[in-house]
């Protein structure tokens, strides 16, 4: 990435981390609410930050400041006690990418195929197995992966070869499909064909004319437009994709009230990260009363949304409010070996290593967040925020936890 701040050598060296993004804002002509959008953040957090009133610890969050203003390195934003370029905690690629790539941009344009498509209903088959080896997978992306490029050109196929009701779930079962496309690119490539994934998700979905598989594609829709920094714009879609749902409740269907659960779980996150506590407890409790009404053993696939699923976006919801105590009392009460999906169960011993690392506490943060690598490599080493934890643990582990610091964020891929 080019450099393009100016020299910060002449400030005082006094200046505050705020103080130096503000001036890096200013010389850059940006506005706090374009550079709060760029980084998923409210003006009156970034408000906060750059007055002081509010401390920045986390490097994530640093790191995407970094990138927003157009700097090389960390120690821009914090002085010369920080040195961490701007892109090591980034994109990681995988070797799946490219296959999935060809597969997205010559699909439509495809023949017949050389061996007749098959029934809808073995397509639905097909991907829900897809989406339960994504869950049940330590790497998931590796395993997925390589299924889907034929999966991908077999679910055009379908579609193409029916007609009528046929056709309408063919096109369901290819949404479907789309968005575990979509789950799976999330972090490792250009965010072009990201969002063609997701696009066709809800196409594919429009055309199912079902009202679960549209709000199934408000869902994936919501944590596209959170991840690019749109959190209300991510919220009111999260609200649409319930309200096609709202009247179905009292029927007591397990797929349509995991799809419900799982909006409002979406809806908490984005709450939760534009730093609305209110919010996103209320829709923490819809989740919970929703979870409280699904049979016995059932969780939602594509989602994964249980009881347990709640808990973890209680734990995820705290770190981002900043409040690790309330983050770490939640994670007491769920056994992470009870989760099935390890995806899910990396991701909440994920959460807890964040909120050590917001509590200062490295011995336990290195303990949980090789927990986590340790039930899921791919689910730690192709997630931004757990490349930030691993850069940020070599640099404040001392003594003997140094050494495994270093070594943890070699394993995850993190230059230390």
């Amino acid at each position: 990435m080019k450099d393009t701040s100016k020299d910060l050598s002449e400030l005082p060296e006094e200046l505050t981390t705020g103080e130096r993004i503000r001036l890096l804002r200013e010389r850059r002509g940006m506005s706090r609410p374009v550079l709060a959008g760029l980084v998923g953040k409210l003006p009156d957090w970034l408000k906060k930050i750059e007055t002081g009133v509010r401390e920045i610890r986390s490097i994530t969050h640093l790191v995407q400041l970094a990138n927003a203003l157009r700097v090389s390195d960390v120690a821009r934003l914090t002085g010369a006690d920080l040195a961490i370029p701007a892109d090591a905690v980034g994109k990681l690629s995988h070797a799946c990418v490219p296959g999935i790539r060809e597969a997205l941009h010559s699909v439509s344009f495809a023949g017949d195929p050389a061996v007749p498509p098959g029934s809808a209903e073995v397509l639905k088959g097909r991907v829900e197995e897809a989406w339960r080896l994504w869950h049940r997978s330590r790497h998931q992306r590796t395993e997925v992966g390589a299924l889907l490029p034929e999966l991908v050109r077999d679910a055009h196929a379908c579609v193409r070869a029916h007609t009528g009701a046929e056709r309408r779930a063919a096109h369901a079962a290819t949404a479907d499909l789309y968005r575990l496309v979509q789950r799976l690119l999330a972090h490792i490539c250009e965010p072009e064909l990201y969002w063609v994934a997701l696009d066709r998700g809800r196409a594919h979905s429009e055309e199912a004319d079902q009202p679960v598989s549209l709000a199934l594609a408000a869902w994936s829709t919501a944590i596209g437009q959170r991840a690019a920094g749109f959190a209300e714009e991510a919220v009111r879609t999260d609200e649409n994709g319930m309200a096609l749902l709202r009247d179905r409740l009292e029927d007591g269907d397990a797929e349509v009230l995991g799809v419900y659960g799982a909006l409002n779980l979406q809806a908490a996150i984005s709450c939760g990260l534009d730093g609305r506590a209110g919010d996103t407890e209320r829709y923490l409790a819809e989740a919970d009363r929703t979870a409280a009404r699904l049979p016995g053993g059932y969780t939602h696939t594509p989602s994964a949304f249980d009881g347990s699923n709640v808990v973890i976006h209680r734990v995820s919801t705290s770190v981002g409010l900043m409040s690790p105590g309330e983050a770490l009392r939640r994670a007491q009460t769920v056994d992470p070996a009870a989760i099935g999906s390890l995806e899910r169960r990396s991701r909440l011993l994920l959460d807890i290593a964040a909120g050590h690392v917001q509590k200062q506490e490295s011995a336990a943060a290195l303990h949980y967040l090789g927990h986590a690598f340790r039930v899921s490599p791919e689910a730690i080493r192709y997630v931004p925020m757990a490349r930030g934890l691993a850069a940020e643990l070599t640099r404040t582990a001392t003594g003997p936890l140094k050494s495994e610091a270093v070594s943890l964020a070699e394993s995850i891929g993190v230059a230390a």
